[in-house]
């Protein structure tokens, strides 16, 4: 039987358009679902959109939209990122699908059995852009950091609380238990230091009256759920929970990408609330940094984000793959600028492996060699790119490949293959071929599209150079 993977990314609000800061999280996911993949296992790749919640509900009205016809327009644009990005996910869960919706309510009735939903009145400090309440100690200047451009706005009325306090304990257990469970490990301490310090329960409803965009409670019709607490049930909704308890169990628990703004959301919320529902906690949390842009936080709400459709448009999809993979590093912020982007895509892409292609493929060309190769497979084998992917090590496993590439570009200027002729040029060009298909086979999780065109120049028919895989910019 084989190995089963579950990987999904967080679901972005679809109150804008999608954004490089989000292509990062989900290209980081499917480079680890393709991985899982070509090691033999099976894999289930989630994703999808967040659709309820106060800002939601707001940009709709701003737009002259019914709230459903305006989710449904965002999402199929975060969808259309399938095709720009050449993901490889098997499916789109939107949190008003009425599978999810059901699942939702489900998960709200086993929490209030189990005496961790309750109904009080306080008064919150709320921010919109977060949509999430704020203690003072992280309010700097009056407004929340993450989101400086809007004001806080102050919540007083009765609401359903989750009693996220009673879940302190198991919480610092559970990461005591499993110190791999945040990667990186200074995300897991912040997490931990915020733990330790006290938990305040949170609000889990918005009187419907105020905010009708949501999912009704169950059994009181007057309130609807709190986005986060709706959202968050979509990691188990997608695999079948709690109709298709069999298929759950086949998944569950699973990995989750998330940015480092969803930290507690992600760790500590999610987590208490799987706790009191009865369920396992979530196998592990890889958390991602911000996007920045001359030092400056990339983000909606600031106006300043970079559209990845644009930049596959204009450079091609593996080349925004190479970036995101190679540039910025797995779990801390990466700077990106129009200029260190071409820079890198001369350098690596344009240069390096796609004149290596071209190199070989006409040497081949020229003398008609074109015996028929078969297609390498690394991935089977314990390598370091393996070891690499495991530890997430996206970018060193990159550098690891284009230290091969460089190498194959050394052993060409070494053997001087056109000096060659006759079975010892054969069996320089042989060589050289076989390791070029072994660098194709280990570029398929990164860039799947590159892999495969490599794989076809070299496999399929006579060998000819063709046009370049990168032309220079």
């Amino acid at each position: 039987m084989k190995k089963k993977f579950y990987i999904t990314t967080t679901l972005p609000y679809v109150n804008a358009e999608p954004h490089i800061g989000f292509a990062l999280e989900i290209v980081q996911a499917d480079l680890l679902a393709r991985y899982h993949r070509l090691q033999g296992e099976d894999v289930f790749f989630n994703t999808g959109t967040d659709e309820h919640g106060l800002k939601i509900y707001r940009k709709a009205l701003e737009e002259r939209k019914e709230p459903q016809k305006y989710v449904d327009e965002y999402a199929k644009k975060f969808d259309d990122l399938k095709r720009a990005l050449n993901l490889s996910y098997n499916n789109f869960i939107r949190t008003t699908d009425k599978h999810h919706i059901e699942a939702a309510k489900e998960f709200w009735k086993k929490c209030q059995k189990n005496g961790d939903i309750y109904k009080d009145k306080q008064k919150i400090k709320y921010c919109v852009g977060c949509e999430l309440e704020k203690t003072e100690s992280e309010i700097v200047d009056g407004r929340c950091p993450l989101h400086p451009n809007k004001a806080l706005e102050i919540i007083e009325e009765e609401n359903y609380f989750f009693r996220f306090s009673k879940y302190q304990k198991p919480l610092l257990e559970l990461y005591k238990k499993h110190p791999d469970f945040v990667i990186p490990k200074s995300r897991l301490k912040e997490i931990s230091n915020f733990v330790s310090k006290g938990l305040k329960d949170f609000s889990v409803s918005r009187l419907k009256k105020k905010l009708p965009w949501g999912v009704e409670v169950p059994g009181d019709p007057g309130h609807v759920m709190y986005v986060w607490f709706d959202a968050l049930i979509n990691y188990i909704s997608a695999i079948g929970w709690p109709h298709k308890i069999e298929e759950f169990n086949k998944w569950w628990p699973g990995i989750q990408t998330a940015g480092k703004d969803n930290l507690r959301q992600q760790s500590a919320m999610w987590q208490a609330m799987l706790m009191s529902a009865g369920l396992p906690n979530s196998k592990q949390i890889l958390i991602h940094g911000f996007i920045t842009s001359e030092g400056q936080k990339m983000s909606k709400s600031l106006g300043n984000v970079v559209d990845p459709f644009e930049l596959v448009n204009k450079y091609g999809t593996d080349a925004v793959r190479y970036y995101l993979l190679r540039e910025i590093p797995v779990t801390k912020d990466g700077d990106f600028s129009t200029q260190r982007f071409e820079k890198t895509y001369n350098a690596d892409l344009a240069n390096g492996l796609g004149n290596l292609v071209q190199r070989v493929a006409k040497l081949c060309e020229r003398v008609k060699f074109g015996r028929p190769f078969e297609r390498a497979d690394v991935w089977k084998k314990n390598t370091l790119l393996s070891k690499h992917l495991d530890a997430y090590q996206f970018n060193d496993a990159l550098a690891y490949i284009w230290e091969n590439i460089k190498m194959l570009d050394q052993k060409i200027d070494k053997s001087k293959p056109w000096k060659k002729k006759g079975k010892e040029l054969e069996k320089i060009l042989a060589e050289l071929v076989r390791d070029l298909l072994e660098i194709a086979s280990s570029l398929k999780p990164f860039l799947p599209e590159t892999g495969e065109k490599i794989e076809k120049i070299f496999t399929v028919g006579k060998i000819k150079a063709g046009k370049p895989l990168f032309p220079r910019i």
